[in-house]
């Protein structure tokens, strides 16, 4: 019987389920659709995680799945630390390039940062993912939060992390584009 092709996900707390039980994460939704029963969804994504730290293990998930197919959710935890958004660009682009030589399909999710941030910084973060979904050909969410973020009744106390209630909408907005991700057979 041959093995089922996997789905990776590679991102930070936004797709690790921070502060709530795993099974309530919208991963754990993703791969508990019925549609989904032919493959194998193995969230990778850590809490804190940096687009270094997914630079540094993706190598060894890479060598472990062969997945056909990635959703890469990193850089928010780059900027909220404040780095060079040049370096976070090259960890995300050699990310996309590793999974692209070996024949994975690649979403990219995007995310916002804080007003606190200032519009300068946050314009060139989100900026970043553009360039990348264009330079790479992705599919791409340029703000997979964007229903749920401004609704406090779906967010954790902290303002950054969605709750459980807001997983299934998270879910929902990212459905398209994870149907064409699994449906584009090149």
């Amino acid at each position: 019987m041959q093995a089922k092709p996997v789905l990776l996900v590679l991102g930070d707390s936004l797709s690790a389920a921070f502060g709530m039980p795993k099974e309530q994460g919208w991963v754990t939704l993703l791969a508990a659709k019925p549609e989904m029963v032919h493959i194998k969804v193995v969230n990778a994504s850590i809490s804190g995680e940096t687009t270094s730290g997914g630079k540094q293990r993706f190598p060894k998930l890479m060598a472990e799945h062969q997945p056909k197919w990635l959703i890469l959710e990193l850089g928010a935890n780059d900027a909220l630390r404040g780095q060079n958004l040049k370096h976070t660009k090259q960890n995300l682009q050699h990310i996309i390039e590793t999974c692209l030589t070996q024949s994975c399909q690649v979403l990219l999710l995007g995310t916002r940062l804080p007003t606190n941030y200032g519009p300068a910084y946050d314009l060139a973060f989100q900026r970043m993912y553009q360039q990348l979904a264009r330079k790479n050909d992705l599919l791409i969410d340029p703000f997979f939060l964007k229903d749920v973020v401004l609704n406090e009744q779906l967010m954790q106390k902290d303002g950054l992390h969605p709750n459980a209630l807001a997983q299934p909408m998270i879910l929902k907005r990212l459905n398209l584009n994870i149907k064409q991700l699994i449906n584009n057979e090149e």
